[in-house]
C-alpha cells in the first residue's frame, strides 16, 4: 500500500513484498539484520513470514505504538507523526559508505527487474496478467492514479506495477473488499480531474458495483475501467487449485460489458489481440464520459508463478 513512496527507478528500489509465497524480494528481507518499519501494519504481511527466526532487530515508525508478537520484537519505537519522525531522524543520521549501494542490492534488483520483464511482451490471446500491467505503465503518466480492484488481477498489480510517486496506486489490502475500483476510481477524477485515473478491475469485482457507472456518468468523470476477464474469482480460484487441484464453484457467465457499458452512456470496448490493448486505452482516455475495457486474461500465470516461486532458493 506504500507503492510509489520510494520510486521504482531508485536503484535500492527492490519493489512490493507481501506476497504468501517466498517472492524474490523476499530475498532482501532473508539477508537483513535489521528491518525498519514504517507505517506498518501486521495485518499486511505477518512478520512470522519474513522474521521466522526471530533474530532481526526491528525499528517500528509509526502514529500508534508497535502491535507486538513473539516475531515482532521492537528493539527501536518511534512514535509520531511519520514525515516529522523521518524529518527528525535524518537530522541526526549520517551515511556510511556509498549510500546507493548496498551489498548484493543491485544484483538482486536486476533478478527482479528481469522477471518482470518476463512475458511483458507476449503477444498471446487471452493476454498474459503481465503484459496487461505492461500496458498499464505505458497509457498512465507517473503522477496519473491507478485504483485497484481485489482479486487476481491486484496480485499482480502490486508486485509488478512499478510507482514514481506516492498515492499513485491505490489498492485495497486488509479485509480488501470486491468492488472498490470503479467508485475509488469516481473519487480520485472528482478530486483530480486534470490527472487520468483507471480502475482495474476484475469481472467479479466489477460487477459488485458495475451500477455505479451511473453515477460515473451523471457525474462527468471520465476515467477508464479496465476489466481483467477470466470468468471466474481467480484468486480463490488460484488458493483451491494450489491446495485441492481442483476449482469450486468459481465460475460464472459475464453480459457483454461493452454494451452494458453503453446502455449507461459511456464508451465499451473489447480487446481481440494483444496487440490492440494499449492503443484501445488511450482511445479510452480521449473520450469525454467514461469508458470500459474489457480485456481477456490468461491466469494460468497464477499457477506457473506459485511453482516458480516455490522452487526459488536466495543467491
Amino acid at each position: 500500500m506504500g507503492k510509489g513512496s520510494l520510486p521504482d527507478t531508485h536503484p535500492l528500489c527492490l519493489g512490493t513484498v507481501g506476497l504468501q509465497e517466498h517472492d524474490y524480494v523476499s530475498c532482501g528481507l532473508d539477508r537483513a539484520d535489521v528491518v525498519i518499519c514504517v507505517g506498518y501494519d501486521l495485518v499486511e504481511y505477518a512478520p512470522a513470514r519474513w522474521n521466522p527466526r526471530r533474530d532481526k532487530r526491528i525499528v517500528h515508525i509509526d502514529p500508534s505504538p508497535a502491535e507486538v508478537d513473539a516475531a515482532y520484537q521492537v528493539a527501536v519505537g518511534v512514535q509520531g507523526g511519520i514525515a516529522e519522525s523521518l524529518m527528525r531522524i535524518a537530522k541526526r543520521a549520517s551515511a556510511r559508505g556509498d549510500s546507493g549501494t548496498i551489498r548484493g542490492a543491485n544484483a538482486l534488483r536486476e533478478v527482479i527487474q528481469k522477471e518482470f520483464r518476463a512475458e511483458a511482451e507476449s503477444d498471446s490471446f487471452p493476454l498474459k496478467p503481465q503484459r496487461v500491467v505492461r500496458a498499464l505503465r505505458q497509457v498512465l503518466g507517473d503522477n496519473d492514479i491507478l485504483v485497484s480492484d481485489v482479486g487476481a488481477h491486484k496480485l499482480w498489480i502490486a508486485r509488478m506495477y512499478p510507482c514514481m510517486a506516492p498515492n499513485t496506486c491505490i489498492i485495497s489490502n486488509g479485509f480488501a473488499s470486491m468492488g472498490i475500483a470503479l467508485p475509488g476510481a469516481i473519487g480520485a477524477k472528482l478530486l483530480y480531474p486534470d490527472r487520468r485515473v483507471l480502475a482495474a478491475c476484475g469481472d467479479g469485482g466489477f460487477l459488485m458495483s458495475v451500477q455505479e457507472l451511473e453515477t460515473a456518468a451523471r457525474a462527468g468523470t471520465n476515467f477508464v475501467s479496465l476489466i481483467f476477464e477470466d470468468s471466474a474469482y481467480g484468486v480463490i480460484k488460484w488458493k483451491q487449485l494450489k491446495r485441492y487441484e481442483r476449482p469450486a464453484f468459481v465460475d460464472f457467465r459475464n453480459p457483454n460489458f461493452a454494451a452494458l457499458a453503453e446502455s449507461y452512456g459511456c464508451r465499451g470496448y473489447r480487446v481481440t489481440a494483444a496487440q490492440e490493448l494499449q492503443p484501445m486505452l488511450e482511445e479510452a482516455f480521449q473520450q469525454r464520459v467514461p469508458a470500459v475495457v474489457t480485456c481477456p486474461v490468461d491466469y494460468g500465470e497464477n499457477l506457473r508463478l506459485t511453482e516458480k516461486l516455490g522452487a526459488w532458493v536466495c543467491p
